[in-house]
């Protein structure tokens, strides 16, 4: 499982939240995932710490606290949803659409 981490500021590198969460035991990994278009940080990120127990005590201690002049928003990420087959924006091959 991993950690839901909102609210971060632009300026954020995976060292920083590395060392933010290493307070509370092991980091495996983190990701900061990045706008497809402009390149820039989206404001959040995920955090995978070494135990469960670890990931409660971080989530506990940083949600709601203020860092990097913000105010965090820390808590267990929820599976990503599954949005189906891409690249149609919504017009799909629907045989019924089409005049003949």
């Amino acid at each position: 499982m991993s950690i839901y981490v909102g609210n971060l500021s632009y300026e954020v590198t995976q060292e920083d939240l590395t060392g933010v969460f290493a307070e509370y035991g092991s980091v495996k990994r983190v990701q900061l995932p990045t706008d497809r278009e402009t390149g820039r940080l989206r404001g959040f990120g995920f955090v995978e710490m070494g135990s469960e127990a670890e990931e409660t005590a971080a989530i506990e201690a940083l949600d709601g606290a203020e860092w990097m002049g913000r105010d965090l928003k820390v808590n267990k990420a929820k599976p990503k949803e599954d949005r189906g087959p891409s690249g149609g924006g919504g017009r799909g091959n629907n045989s019924f659409s089409r005049r003949y």
